[in-house]
């Protein structure tokens, strides 16, 4: 298995800031702003309250009935609160999802470009990724017939992440309804919903049953820190799930729920998120308008999600993630580009959700920046953090 290139850089440009280095941080996918207001109450009075004791193994369970209200009233779908699992982060979602499905030596299903941790998810679990390409002629959607060609006796699930990370995209109905008759249990990664612009975000449950959905509060609510996810998962499953958890995390927190509960009832949450999704979308704008431009890169494509992928000619992986490191000031040691930073490899990422009104980033050190020369100097309010691959 091997790091999560992002997460290094981070760690390098966090040391840099507390020994005093202005940093412009371009390498984790994180929102600028706090969490709502609302949000921060109800995490406070969880403590007051002194809710810091264990809880149920599956979840508080009043995030549980919010989360399958939330469920039915923006997807028209109905889940059983029975069937969902709170978890302190959709990664260990992720994690107790494949544990539950795979053996050793059973296959998982992946996009190639696509998260870059889905593949070291799989292997933790004794399981071997197998990649399927998705491409930019085809509006970087899994090609169905593709996918079944893929399929194999071993086959234990296909990961589905709409919108897409590194491209931004939604994933079509036709490709979910394809994908759902093939058999195979949809893992169908949906962290990003609330943060769409152009279309509408569907749930895989909305085309079968046979879904894991793994989601969470990181990016919609800005609640990063807090680690707070969750999983939907079919019936049948639910027990082993339920033991997994007992077993590997006890249980999730107890006061980040009540902030979560929050998030999903409280109006005023609502509106902090509208406010966000408004500068994240100004933000989408202008980057597609004018850095892309400015830059020099081609085939640039404004995406209804809160990533824009742009395509260059040559291949600057390794070089790129290389100069993440030289901007921290450490090199990669042991570091292996082919197996260690797998967004795709041709192209950039680039996320609208951090680092605003720092436009010009003169005089201070950047860690997973573009060279100097490829930062625009923009006057208006644009995120400008790069995953380069």
């Amino acid at each position: 298995m091997s790091p999560f290139i992002v997460m290094e850089v981070l760690e390098k440009a966090q040391a840099m800031a507390q020994a005093g280095i202005d940093v412009i941080h371009l390498e984790v996918g994180e929102p600028d702003f706090n969490m709502p207001p609302c949000v921060a109450r109800a995490a406070q009075a969880a403590y007051d309250q002194n809710r810091t004791h264990y809880t149920h193994s599956l979840g508080d369970p009043e995030l549980r009935e919010a989360i399958a209200a939330l469920y039915r009233r923006e997807y028209g779908v109905a889940v059983d609160p029975g069937c969902v699992l709170v978890t302190s982060g959709s990664s260990p979602a992720i994690l107790l999802a494949l544990q539950a499905l795979c053996d050793a030596g059973d296959e998982v299903i992946l996009s190639n470009p696509g998260y870059a941790c889905y593949r070291n998810f799989a292997l933790a679990c004794r399981a071997e990724p197998k990649e399927v390409p998705v491409r930019a002629e085809n509006g970087f959607q899994f090609d169905v017939d593709e996918v079944r060609r893929a399929v194999n006796p071993r086959t234990r699930g296909i990961f589905v992440n709409s919108p897409m990370n590194p491209a931004g995209v939604l994933v079509e109905d036709t490709v979910y309804e394809g994908l759902a008759k093939l058999g195979v249990p949809i893992l169908s990664d949906e962290i990003y919903h609330g943060l769409v612009y152009e279309g509408r975000a569907r749930s895989a449950l909305e085309f079968t049953d046979n879904a894991f959905v793994l989601n969470g509060f990181s990016k919609r609510f800005a609640m990063t820190g807090l680690r707070l996810g969750y999983l939907i998962a079919p019936k049948r499953c639910m027990r082993a799930l339920q033991i997994l958890q007992q077993n590997l995390f006890i249980c999730a927190s107890s006061t980040a729920p009540r902030a979560g509960v929050a998030a999903l009832t409280d109006p005023e949450a609502a509106e902090a998120v509208a406010r966000m999704r408004a500068v994240y979308d100004e933000r989408r704008r202008t980057l597609h308008a004018e850095t892309a431009a400015r830059t020099g890169f081609r085939d640039s494509r404004r995406t209804a999600g809160c990533l824009l992928r742009v395509r260059r000619r040559a291949t600057v992986h390794e070089r790129r993630v290389r100069l993440c490191f030289r901007c921290a000031g450490a090199r990669p040691c042991g570091y292996h580009a082919g197996r260690g930073f797998r967004f795709g490899r041709r192209g950039i990422r680039a996320v609208l959700i951090c680092q605003r009104d720092r436009a010009n980033p003169r005089g201070a050190r950047a860690a997973g920046a573009l060279p100097r020369r490829a930062i625009p100097k923009l006057s208006s309010c644009i995120a400008r953090r790069a995953v380069l691959s």
